[in-house]
């Protein structure tokens, strides 16, 4: 769910270009504008180098000078994303809340709705939501996130397959199944047209559709589209892939609640097999 530093990092340096380029005038910088810069760098340079503390600091402390720089400077946007990105990395899940939200509203108004940058807020922001159980929050959040993605990128991109796939998820939180059904169906679709019958993300949408068919207690759908999605992680992925594991593992927790024990103990003894020679770092 979380990007990685690297990611933030770039996301950052993004901001700064976006943001920032119509700001600067080099032959009137105040001693505020040189200041921000300093501390802004100085934070960046800390939570890269897992240095978290120092970072808040800095950040917070950037934060108050872009404050006087005014809601359209696009300094204090990258402070406040800045410091939702430090905050969601610790999974401090509260602390980034505000921050996210005041990043969202501020580049939904300065840069539109449609804007990739802001696209990547709102589906934070709806993340964060649904980190937190906050369930009923998310959902017009990744309904809403799902309508620009598809005007934007078209209703069978693979991106819009990965909208629908954490969608129906947020249905399913709530026990909205038939919705997470058809969602999860859509995305399944537009998966297999993409990428083909035999690819790790259509694997993942079959184990998402067979996962919310166990909930429901209808193994019998969902027994068959288990064996599928395995089928394709052994073969496009290998046998001994963490992926398939996790595949065996909840193919094992059906045949279990279906009476099956010795078959699932196979598959929980070739997981734990597989488990243990990656635990061991082998290749």
């Amino acid at each position: 769910m979380r990007k990685s530093n690297r990611a933030s990092i770039i996301l950052a340096v993004t901001f700064a270009v976006v943001f920032t380029a119509s700001n600067v005038h080099p032959q009137s910088e105040s001693p505020d504008d040189e200041r921000w810069k300093e501390l802004d760098e100085a934070g960046g340079k800390a939570f890269a180098e897992g240095r978290p503390v120092d970072a808040e600091k800095l950040w917070k402390s950037a934060l108050q000078l872009a404050e006087r720089f005014g809601s359209e400077d696009g300094r204090l946007m990258i402070s406040l994303n800045n410091l939702a990105e430090l905050y969601l990395n610790q999974a401090k899940y509260p602390d980034a809340e505000p921050y996210q939200k005041r990043t969202l509203a501020l580049m939904e108004k300065r840069l539109g709705s449609e804007h990739a940058l802001v696209v990547q807020s709102l589906n934070n922001l709806s993340k964060l939501y649904w980190v937190q159980g906050k369930y009923t929050e998310a959902e017009p959040l990744a309904r809403k996130l799902l309508a620009i993605v598809e005007k934007v990128a078209g209703p069978e991109d693979p991106d819009v397959a990965q909208v629908l796939n954490n969608l129906a998820e947020v249905y399913k939180a709530q026990r909205k199944y038939a919705d997470a059904e058809a969602t999860h169906k859509r995305a399944l679709a537009i998966r297999e047209k993409s990428f083909g019958a035999e690819d790790p993300e259509v694997a993942q949408s079959l184990n998402n559709l067979a996962e919310l068919y166990k909930v429901q207690g209808r193994n019998n759908e969902a027994e068959p589209l288990y064996k599928r999605s395995l089928a394709i992680g052994e073969k496009v992925l290998g046998a001994e892939h963490p992926d398939v594991a996790t595949i065996q593992e909840k193919y094992a927790e059906l045949l279990r609640k279906m009476n099956r024990k010795a078959e699932a103990e196979k598959l929980e003894a070739q997981a734990k097999a597989i488990r243990a020679k990656q635990a061991k770092g082998t290749p």
